[in-house]
């Protein structure tokens, strides 16, 4: 794999629903970095699971990755709580993570000549996929607030469901996401903690923002 050199590498780690992705989505594009949110990879393949029963298979997901695209992981039927679910169920397949391990890698380390950059968010970027960034965030907020900010996306998507049922979904993943073997989600010791609990979107851009500047200017 060819690996662009003087280039800004930035990885965030999260629990579902805690304002990551609008983060690095802010960040990329201040930056102009090239954003990828690798938890929707995961929602990419549950999602053809529950499509397509039949064919789902090894040979079928790789061809799929193959020519996965950008615009692919924007559908808005990946954010269904039912593909969350299987999402997490898929992300402890150990072939399957490997599939989407190479597919980060090359985002991470050879982003289009265009961008100065990278910037991934999941659950094991940190320390896994981008383990020499030059910056690592794990952003977090109470269980509570993660479960309203979902449930208040689901419902601009239309999606029926109520809070009680989103709060206990988080609760699962959560579970899920810190206990698995595989690449469980966790804070490692060079990662900066952010909380947004009590934070608004344009507060925790700017406090990052303002982490990342000093880094750059040093």
């Amino acid at each position: 794999m060819t690996k662009r050199k003087n280039i800004l590498k930035i990885a965030i780690d999260s629990p579902a629903a805690a304002g990551a992705g609008t983060l690095a989505k802010a960040i990329s594009k201040h930056y102009n970095l090239f954003y990828l949110d690798t938890g929707k990879i995961y929602r990419f393949i549950a999602y053809l699971k529950i499509k397509y029963p039949k064919k789902f298979n090894n040979k079928f997901i790789k061809s799929k990755i193959k020519t996965l695209k950008i615009k692919d992981l924007a559908d808005s039927n990946l954010l269904s709580d039912e593909v969350g679910t299987e999402a997490s169920i898929i992300s402890k397949i150990k072939t399957l993570r490997k599939l989407v391990h190479s597919f980060q890698l090359n985002f991470a380390y050879n982003p289009p000549r265009k961008y100065n950059g990278s910037c991934l968010d999941g659950r094991d970027i940190t320390y896994n996929i981008v383990p020499d960034a030059d910056l690592k965030f794990y952003i977090t907020a109470n269980v509570k607030t993660r479960a309203l900010r979902r449930y208040r996306e689901l419902k601009r998507l239309k999606k029926k469901i109520s809070y009680m049922e989103v709060l206990k979904s988080i609760k699962n993943r959560d579970k899920s996401d810190l206990n698995r073997k595989i690449s469980p989600l966790k804070k490692t010791k060079d990662s900066l903690l952010i909380n947004t609990t009590n934070l608004n979107k344009r507060a925790c851009f700017l406090k990052i923002k303002k982490i990342i500047d000093r880094k750059i200017n040093n």
